[in-house]
């Protein structure tokens, strides 16, 4: 269990959601653990929404975020105030020279290398990861259709800072070998673009599902790639998942665990925080997010 006096004094921390789709109870529970954490951390908490899955944002997705945390009162305390804010100041499109210029300094360090295997062959090296296939084609980084990949050494030990105070080493796990850094649209793909957002923003605790446990050991490792040194002081807390009927993890398009869905149906947020609740094993009705972010506390452990 986390103990009340061991709480490290950290700057920021983010709730990072994604415009693909309605917030539902998994997002929730996620925000509010961020949020429960950054209290008794001291830390800001900044609203980083990640729209570089250009072809699925939309702007009821967008003005789903601000609707479920106004609705829930899960506050924060900089990032955009409303879907036009988002767009005119906050959106990642704002930030493309960051990412552009990491990508070529990877670029420049012959870090990278073109791939141009479709979605049926990645498909084939789901479960043993994708083997590097293209690496020694030596395809153009400039050729139309091609993903860029990191050239990672399989071997290579990456220190994570756990929260509360502790280190743990890894290794790229299979499905991280050789990851993905640009997508096939010149967009910078998730890994990259996280990382830099973190770097730009100063976000030394990050907050995440149990099953994002890969992209942390992703992205510290290309932190190390480009030499952002800062970065390997953020803490990372990896909390459980609330999962469906049939035990996996809840889905966007999942109607009836939206946020939006309990909204029109009449739901009051005391309502949504008691069905997260249940969902998690606590029993009992909880009135506000400090209240059961507070009960999460008492029954997740450190890991």
């Amino acid at each position: 269990m986390i103990s009340s006096n061991i709480y490290p004094q950290l700057n920021k921390t983010r709730l990072a959601p994604t415009p693909s789709g309605y917030l539902h109870l998994g997002n929730v529970l996620s925000f509010i653990i961020t949020a429960t954490l950054a209290q008794k951390c001291g830390a800001g908490i900044l609203l980083r929404i990640d729209d570089m899955d250009r072809e699925r944002v939309r702007d009821e997705y967008l003005q789903d975020i601000f609707d479920t945390l106004n609705f829930l009162e899960i506050p924060y305390t900089e990032g955009p105030k409303d879907v036009q804010d988002f767009k005119d100041s906050w959106s990642q499109l704002h930030r493309m020279d960051a990412y552009n210029a990491a990508l070529e300094q990877l670029k420049e360090q012959g870090d990278v290398f073109a791939c141009r295997c479709s979605r049926a062959q990645l498909q084939q090296y789901a479960d043993a990861g994708y083997p590097g296939t293209c690496l020694p084609l030596h395809i153009s980084l400039n050729n139309k259709n091609i993903s860029w990949r990191l050239n990672t050494a399989k071997d290579q030990l990456t220190s994570i800072n756990i929260f509360p105070g502790y280190i743990q080493q890894e290794v790229l796990p299979p499905d991280m070998q050789n990851f993905v850094i640009r997508k096939k649209d010149g967009y910078p793909a998730y890994q990259l673009s996280s990382l830099c957002d973190d770097i730009h923003y100063g976000v030394d605790l990050i907050v995440r599902g149990q099953d994002l446990w890969a992209s942390t050991i992703a992205q510290q490792y290309l932190a190390g790639r480009l030499g952002a040194e800062g970065f390997n002081k953020a803490v990372f807390y990896h909390h459980p998942l609330i999962k469906d009927s049939s035990g996996g993890k809840l889905s966007k398009s999942m109607g009836s665990t939206s946020i939006k869905f309990m909204r029109e149906q009449g739901y009051k947020p005391s309502a949504v925080f008691s069905q997260i609740a249940a969902h998690i094993g606590l029993k009992g009705n909880f009135n506000n997010w400090q209240q059961l972010g507070d009960a999460c506390f008492e029954i997740y452990s450190t890991t």
